[in-house]
């Protein structure tokens, strides 16, 4: 594993005394060969997953991101509070990006742009921040507090536990499921069947092969097309 620092201070204005943000880059490897998924861990800050045909190495770059603070304030908070870490535990690899505390005022975040293997499974569980996954082909599993979600071209099985924010997903090979509180759900060119569990938020679902499934649809429209299978309302 090699890390990589890169250290931005934005210019403040000196008239009145404010701190700029502070950012620094660290960019993490593990080599993939014997693992078959990954486990990603974060919070506050977006998630970006690429699946990479042909690849054998998992590659991460994280942005850390420190607001309103003098670059030594805020080398402390990245010293005391920041967990960052990518292992290989078993046949899974385990990645970790975030700060322990919030704080008060704007939040440090960290935002992750991983690279993996496009074969392996994702198990993913973020609490906060936009999450995009790209090119995967192994099964997902999601728990997302909030913040908006949007799929493509992944193969395998999808498992959605999302509390707010917005749901996409085009390309998906296989069944999808998604449990949601609140906000839209949009899902095209499904290979299996879909199921969803809404509490409020439209749901639009085109192109099924095989079953659509809505076990609560709370408030929000809903619109359904090209259903090649049965289709159940709760």
């Amino acid at each position: 594993m090699r890390g990589t620092l890169i250290l931005a201070m934005f210019a403040a204005s000196l008239a009145h005394a404010n701190w700029g943000d502070v950012e620094e880059i660290r960019n993490l490897d593990l080599d993939a060969q014997g693992i078959r998924g990954i486990e990603v861990e974060s919070r506050a800050g977006s998630l970006e997953i690429t699946g990479v045909s042909g690849s054998d190495e998992i590659l991460v770059t994280a942005i850390l991101r420190v607001p309103g603070k003098s670059e030594e304030k805020a080398a402390k908070i990245i010293a005391d509070e920041l967990v960052l870490m990518l292992e290989k535990n078993g046949d899974t690899a385990v990645l970790k990006g975030y700060f322990e505390s919030n704080g008060w005022g704007e939040s440090p975040s960290v935002r992750l742009e991983v690279s993996v293997p496009s074969r392996f499974a994702l198990n993913v569980e973020d609490s906060s921040g936009s999450l995009t996954v790209t090119g995967v082909s192994g099964d997902i599993e999601i728990d997302d507090s909030s913040g908006s979600i949007t799929m493509n071209e992944v193969g395998g099985s999808i498992d959605i536990t999302d509390s707010s924010g917005s749901i996409t997903i085009v390309d998906a090979g296989a069944d999808v499921s998604i449990e949601d509180g609140s906000g839209s759900i949009k899902v095209r060119n499904v290979g299996g069947s879909v199921t969803i569990d809404d509490g409020s938020g439209s749901i639009s679902v085109k192109n099924v092969e095989q079953d659509l499934i809505i076990l609560g649809d709370g408030s929000g429209s809903v619109k359904f097309a090209d259903i090649r299978g049965s289709v159940e309302q709760h």
